[in-house]
């Protein structure tokens, strides 16, 4: 059960989610238009969940991805999204707040 879940919500092999950022992944996060407005990784994309898969054109399917919202439970529907349109590295950031960090 416990890899199941693990599966499901991206939370494989722990990644240096800063090294990723530091070296050029897309940050998108998936949250309505008004909370992305409310605050936001300067670094991030504005994709809201509901209009992603209409938007897959505009991503580099080459570039790792890390997809955020408010606390990862749509960021991990973002990244099974594009882990089945063939996006390779794709990994669930969790909540944006937790990447503010890495957004210097």
């Amino acid at each position: 059960m416990l890899n199941f879940l693990r599966k499901l919500f991206g939370l494989g092999a722990k990644v240096n989610v800063g090294e990723l950022i530091a070296a050029g992944a897309t940050i998108i996060d998936v949250r309505s238009k008004g909370e992305y407005q409310g605050g936001h990784l300067k670094k991030s994309i504005n994709l809201p969940l509901d209009t992603l898969p209409g938007s897959l054109g505009r991503l580099d399917k080459t570039k790792p991805v890390i997809t955020c919202c408010a606390s990862g439970m749509r960021s991990a529907s973002a990244r099974g999204i594009l882990k089945a349109q063939g996006f390779a590295e794709v990994h669930n950031g969790g909540s944006w707040t937790n990447l503010r960090k890495y957004d210097a």
